[in-house]
């Protein structure tokens, strides 16, 4: 908080403007100058907001990162703007036109929800994180729609929105939290916010929650963001019980049809691997029937079929070769094909890339995707190129 005050002031201002594109490599050579000038602690805390906005820039984007500022939690744990963009729109298009965003961290959900024209209570317990994200919403001109309140959300009263949303704390001071009810407030309290709601309500959780401990009462959505899984969204009051996977840029949403599991085939031309929020959702099914395939295996998330179907859910790989999991005949089919460029994937396999990288040692001008994996129980290795 100390550190925000000093960079909100005029001096402090004008000292992040001059400090916004130092380089790493310089920073020690920057420091010791502007030390002549300036007060330490303020140039520490101008060249440590500045490397917190040049990474920031991947989730926020340029502009807005230049101009908000971070805690390095923040930064961290922060929602990526295009998926907090996409959430917003869900609930302005469900009629929300305020919302309780509980856990704000600094503010990046809220500047969405704002942007949407949505008014929003921003509640964090952490004095410095909810100076930032009130720094955000003035930085980003949406005070007038985001209200910043330092309290426990447990304690808040959000009778006087019609929508709840929640992302608890996931970390803790050994890294990551996997079990919900440690969440930070747990995902049963966080379920009961939602539940209480009159509109509707979001919770962010994480992607690898079980299938078995989405409430009944719940929609349950997968987001992925240029093919990274980036979250897991428990909504309430729209569809109960429905199970989907969205993909950023897009959106496309693919929705569970309750398919049994495809049945298992032997290698086709094309390999399909499905984008990570399909199989989080346990869409594999859904997207073999649109493609006419099967399994390569009964355990794993790679699909095979016959003919190319272009999808966005998954991307396709035409086979070459199907061999058995050995590594000198690899190496040596390699060698034959002037492989220099190798990809390696894996899925159902205990050989790291990097290890089999160095084994098989690629050389030469042409490129090759070898998966790992397996065929029918089998250990296999398919080799083939992008589709």
């Amino acid at each position: 908080m100390n550190d925000l005050a000093l960079l909100l002031s005029p001096e402090g201002r004008a000292l992040l403007d001059e400090v916004r594109d130092t380089d790493p490599a310089r920073e020690l050579a920057v420091a010791t100058r502007l030390r002549r000038e300036h007060p330490a602690e303020l140039v520490s805390a101008a060249l440590g907001q500045a490397r917190l906005r040049q990474r920031a820039v991947v989730k926020f984007g340029a502009q807005d990162a230049a101009r908000m500022f971070f805690t390095p939690n923040g930064v961290e744990q922060s929602t990526r703007a295009s998926v907090a963009a996409y959430r917003a729109r869900r609930l302005a298009e469900a009629g929300v036109t305020s919302v309780a965003d509980l856990c704000c961290g600094i503010g990046g959900d809220a500047i969405a929800l704002a942007r949407a024209g949505i008014r929003v209570l921003a509640v964090d317990r952490d004095p410095a994180t909810a100076a930032a994200a009130r720094a955000n919403a003035e930085a980003l001109g949406l005070a007038g729609l985001i209200e910043v309140r330092e309290a426990d959300v447990t304690e808040v009263d959000t009778a006087g929105h019609d929508a709840v949303f929640v992302d608890p704390a996931r970390r803790g001071g050994r890294g990551r939290i996997f079990d919900p009810e440690a969440y930070s407030p747990p995902l049963s309290w966080a379920v009961s916010a939602a539940r209480r709601a009159p509109r509707a309500a979001a919770l962010k959780i994480a992607p690898g929650i079980p299938h078995e401990a989405v409430p009944e009462d719940a929609e349950a959505e997968w987001i992925s963001d240029g093919g990274d899984v980036k979250e897991a969204v428990l909504w309430f009051g729209t569809e109960p019980g429905a199970v989907r996977a969205t993909l950023l840029p897009g959106p496309r949403t693919l929705l569970s049809r309750g398919l049994p599991d495809p049945e298992v085939r032997p290698p086709g031309r094309y390999l399909y691997e499905p984008d990570g929020a399909v199989i989080r959702a346990h869409l594999v099914a859904e997207v073999a029937e649109e493609l006419d395939g099967g399994l390569l295996d009964a355990t794993i998330a790679y699909v095979t079929a016959d003919e190319l179907h272009p999808t966005p859910y998954a991307t396709a790989y035409e086979i070459t070769d199907h061999l058995p999991f050995n590594v000198k005949k690899l190496k040596a089919l390699l060698r034959e094909r002037e492989v220099g460029n190798l990809t390696v994937k894996k899925r159902g396999s205990a050989v790291e890339p990097e290890e089999l990288r160095r084994k098989v040692k690629p050389q030469g001008p042409h490129a090759a995707t070898v998966f790992l994996t397996r065929v029918a129980g089998a250990p296999a290795m398919l080799i083939g190129r992008p589709a």
